[in-house]
């Protein structure tokens, strides 16, 4: 069997000081929130619309809170007073606010235990429709069997919802396990959800509540005709990380990237802001059995893939170690890294086995998410499939968990439908025919790939050990991680994140917290 013979002491360190790391943000999460967790718990209070000019209800209703200096009891509590007040629904008191008709913190205070009543129904409604969500992805798996390994995973990026559907069907009959949705540019950075269904986009769709509903019933519509499940994926990502997720959970998406540290690193995205983020995000995918993907690929983007190879593994094992504070399960961690080694290197597909590998067996339970080779696909699309074609190659041998398949003409132009269905082939191909492959192989001690692998886990355990003495917020202040210098208070964000007062209430933490067992 085709098995590296790793430094178990390595692996054992690196471990601890990850959780040494990630550990040391207790502070932060049990003692600030953020707007984007507060707007979050109103989206799941059912608050939803925005004002005439496309102003969502839940910033209207954050940016009034926060006028007032009221932020620090959480948004649930205003609300759920003035609900009691005016025996309105959550959506009725947004409304309210939106038209100048209500001010919250105009209104007397019921009783304590009154308004955590209130917000304890809601909590229990919708959290039992995120279950039922979950019930209904586990019932449709049972009826049309697993999600085969590695899964075939690819994208759409039209920046119309409806032409997006058109082609998520097509990849879909052509082969296609997950249909991931790729978000309008920039979108990460907006401090705000785009309201409803949207036919323009940069680069990608918008990810909007409504165009989630509308992806997910075409999948549904396109899984009856295959008879196996379609995956669907999105971004909750940036500055609105926890409320994309809650929506995902709300729509049943399967999959969605959710980096803990890709906002801080690759779009400047204040540390604070990001870890809080995170940590609420990640609660709701893993109440909402959604698998997490992180972005460890883009690493290789700014850096070399050699040199640089340990922090790839080091960000996979801090993304573990916030992932399991949050609730996530390993299986559910779609861990990610990528095949972006020069190929004009000698011996570079022994590198790159060596690194894929090391992923598949430090990560043994997680879907692991293994990106293509693009930082040296170019105009030559011939050699481009062919690249493509040793990335699927890596990918059966190790038995990586997601396959987000390469477009030979992806250097050139957004790939067409044909693009797609020949790397879908390609993949088919390849992964039929070196099926078993790996059972028939083994290396020896002292090979290259053994040797190359315990090298990057011994660079990365010493990274972590050094930085878990000097603090994750001075390693990014330092470039550290992908020679990008991200100080603890610069940044996006910053200004909406506040420290909590003691009678703060977030009736779904709570709740996920204790369902959970955290």
């Amino acid at each position: 069997m085709l098995k590296l013979d790793l430094d178990q002491n390595l692996v054992q360190r690196a471990r601890a000081a990850a959780g040494r790391i990630t550990g040391g943000f207790q502070w932060l999460f049990d003692g600030y929130s953020s707007y984007t967790i507060e707007r979050t718990v109103l989206r799941l209070m059912g608050i939803d619309g925005a004002q005439e000019g496309g102003r969502p209800l839940p910033n209207v209703i954050i940016d009034h809170l926060s006028s007032q200096k009221a932020m620090r009891k959480g948004a649930a509590v205003w609300v759920a007073n003035a609900m009691l007040a005016r025996n309105f629904s959550a959506q009725e008191v947004a409304e309210a606010v939106a038209s100048g008709e209500l001010d919250l913190t105009a209104l007397p205070m019921a009783p304590a235990d009154k308004i955590y009543t209130c917000l304890n129904d809601l909590a229990a409604k919708m959290l039992d429709h995120i279950k039922a969500q979950a019930q209904k992805r586990s019932t449709m798996f049972d009826r049309y069997g697993a999600r085969r390994t590695p899964a075939i995973y690819v994208i759409v990026a039209t920046g119309n919802i409806y032409e997006d559907v058109t082609q998520a069907k097509a990849a879909a009959h052509s082969g296609a396990d997950i249909i991931a949705v790729i978000r309008s540019t920039a979108q990460s950075l907006l401090d705000y959800v785009p309201y409803g269904a949207t036919t323009v986009g940069f680069g990608g769709t918008y990810a909007t509540q409504e165009n989630f509903r509308i992806m997910r019933k075409a999948l549904d519509e396109v899984s009856e005709e295959l008879g196996r499940y379609i995956s669907l994926t999105n971004y909750a990502s940036g500055l609105c990380m926890p409320e994309i997720a809650a929506m995902g959970a709300m729509e049943r998406l399967d999959l969605m990237l959710n980096d803990a540290m890709y906002g801080i690193l690759f779009r400047d995205i204040n540390p604070k802001r990001t870890l809080l983020d995170q940590y609420f995000a990640r609660m709701i995918n893993a109440y909402a059995g959604i698998e997490i993907q992180t972005g460890e690929d883009n690493y290789l983007t700014t850096s070399d893939a050699i040199e640089k190879a340990y922090t790839v593994t080091a960000s996979q094992l801090l993304n573990e170690s916030f992932a399991l504070l949050s609730g996530v399960k390993p299986a559910k961690m779609g861990l990610g890294h990528a095949y972006e080694i020069n190929p004009e290197i000698e011996n570079s597909f022994s590198y790159e086995l060596a690194h894929a590998m090391l992923t598949r067996e430090l990560f043994p339970e997680a879907p692991v998410k293994y990106m293509p080779p693009t930082k040296f696909a170019s105009g030559n699309i011939f050699k481009t499939h062919l690249m493509d074609a040793m990335f699927n190659f890596v990918g059966q041998l190790t038995g990586q968990g997601v396959q987000l398949l390469g477009m030979m003409t992806e250097a050139i132009h957004t790939p067409h439908l044909v693009d797609r269905s020949l790397a879908i082939e390609n993949a088919q191909y390849i992964f039929t025919a070196v099926k078993d492959l790996a059972e028939n192989l083994e290396l020896r001690p002292d090979s290259f790939i053994n040797r190359r692998a315990n090298s990057v886990l011994q660079e990365a355990t010493e990274f972590l050990e050094r930085v878990a003495d000097e603090g994750l917020f001075q390693a990014m202040a330092l470039g550290e991680f992908a020679e990008i210098r991200r100080p603890e208070n610069g940044g996006k964000g910053l200004d909406g994140v506040f420290e909590r007062d003691q009678d703060y209430y977030n009736p779904f933490m709570d709740r996920i917290k204790e369902e959970l067992g955290l």
